[in-house]
């Protein structure tokens, strides 16, 4: 694998299309559930390999959330082969006819689900995205070409080999995954302009990494966004509710797109929340950040800046902004936020309706933490990212969204006159 060109792959990945695009149901259901299967098969070996990455990454000083995203675990090895079986279990989108209808001249038009074709995804350290991007495009009859970070290179190789391993036990094309093992710079650039052979391109992880796809691919972008999200205590709150939500969307796992980095709240419920939420934060150590408002509230909690309302931090760190009514709160969140996950917490119906219509994010929640913006919890059996642009998918990226449509005619001799 590791000699292979990037035109050389590209063109085992084209051959492997052909194979895909017409694969039944059947057959990939076999081969996902065999893949599944395999990967607990490869338990030690997978542990093994992740661990080399690991101890790599602490030698080299790597942040402990990042670590976190890096870290593969009998759980999180269970968990990937469990998005394989659930994805074998959802309805497969290729063939589905969108649309028929009948012309004057007697044309039967309609438009029908196909795949993509071939899917480059380039991403960072999280080794569970290489089960993900498999299984999604694999079902949805795409062939992907992954470029992984170095930090995970030991892992995503390990994953990848175990995943063709599979296939070729159920005699499909191995080159329906590869994975690019060079993980330099000047490769990277290289697989973001293979238009010969990479249909569309989907970037997974930091702003820094997004930005550079976005601004050097040739190959069209799906872009997935980074997750500045917010979660907004109304003036009608349950208070309680709300501890728990802050509490589980910033600290059950900090180091995802999901988890909430940002807080507002209603100034007239401050003075009873902020005491209680600081203290409750403190069980993870939680910097919280605020405004004059709010550190004059809590002792604990140390001057914000400008910088910090936009920033994703991936650490236990929290910002706090009080606002003094509900278009105040849209406002400063519309401006800050990225597109990804936004959150209100209220017994008001008019002020929850409102949220929904106005907020501007791939997905607004009431009364419910941000953490559940994740293909796997949304039954999708895994994603490929979260897309927080508009066109031409929006939100978790399931099977419909890896695949685009073409449209097909009946005829019985028509010919335009």
């Amino acid at each position: 694998m590791a000699n292979i060109t990037l035109e050389e792959m590209g063109q085992k990945a084209k051959a492997a299309e052909a194979v895909l695009r017409v694969l039944p149901t059947s057959q990939k259901n076999k081969a996902l559930t065999t893949a599944a299967d395999y990967l607990m098969g490869n338990m030690k070996m997978l542990l093994e390999a992740n661990a080399l990455d690991i101890e790599q990454a602490k030698e080299n000083g790597m942040a402990p959330a990042l670590i976190d995203r890096l870290l593969l675990t009998e759980a999180r090895i269970a968990q990937m082969a469990e998005g394989l079986r659930q994805i074998a279990e959802l309805e497969d989108p290729i063939g589905e006819v969108l649309s028929m209808k009948q012309r004057p001249n007697g044309l039967l038009i309609g438009q029908k689900r196909v795949p993509l074709g071939v899917i480059g995804i380039i991403y960072e350290s999280r080794p569970n995205v290489t089960a993900d991007a498999f299984g999604l495009c694999f079902k949805a009859g795409n062939v992907v070409i992954l470029r992984g970070g170095k930090d995970a290179i030991h892992s995503n190789h390990a994953i990848t080999r175990t995943l063709q391993d599979a296939l070729h036990k159920c005699q499909l094309p191995q080159d329906a995954i590869s994975l690019i093992t060079d993980t330099s710079h000047e490769t990277a650039e290289k697989f973001m302009k293979l238009n010969d052979y990479v249909d569309v391109l989907i970037p997974r992880g930091g702003a820094g990494l997004i930005r550079t796809v976005v601004q050097q691919a040739t190959v069209p972008v799906i872009e997935t966004g980074t997750g500045n999200c917010h979660v907004y205590v109304d003036e009608g709150a349950d208070l309680d509710m709300a501890v728990e939500i802050i509490f589980n969307a910033k600290t059950q796992r900090i180091g995802v797109c999901n988890a909430c980095e940002s807080l507002v709240i209603h100034e007239k419920v401050k003075d009873a929340l902020l005491p209680k939420l600081v203290q409750r934060l403190k069980e993870k150590n939680v910097e919280v950040r605020g405004d004059i408002v709010s550190c004059s509230v809590c002792s604990d909690i140390v001057s914000a800046t400008e910088e910090d309302w936009g920033k994703e931090y991936l650490d236990y760190v929290l910002s706090v902004k009080t606002v003094s009514n509900i278009d105040e709160a849209i406002a400063h969140i519309n401006k800050y936020n990225t597109g990804h996950s936004e959150a209100i917490i209220t017994k008001d119906y008019d002020n929850s309706r409102k949220f929904l219509d106005e907020i501007d994010a791939a997905a607004v929640y009431i009364n419910a933490s941000t953490r559940f913006t994740d293909g796997f919890e949304f039954g999708f059996g895994g994603e490929i990212g979260i897309s927080t642009q508009k066109l031409h998918a929006r939100g978790p990226m399931g099977l419909k969204e890896l695949t685009s449509t073409k449209y097909i005619i009946y005829g019985n001799g028509q010919v335009r006159p």
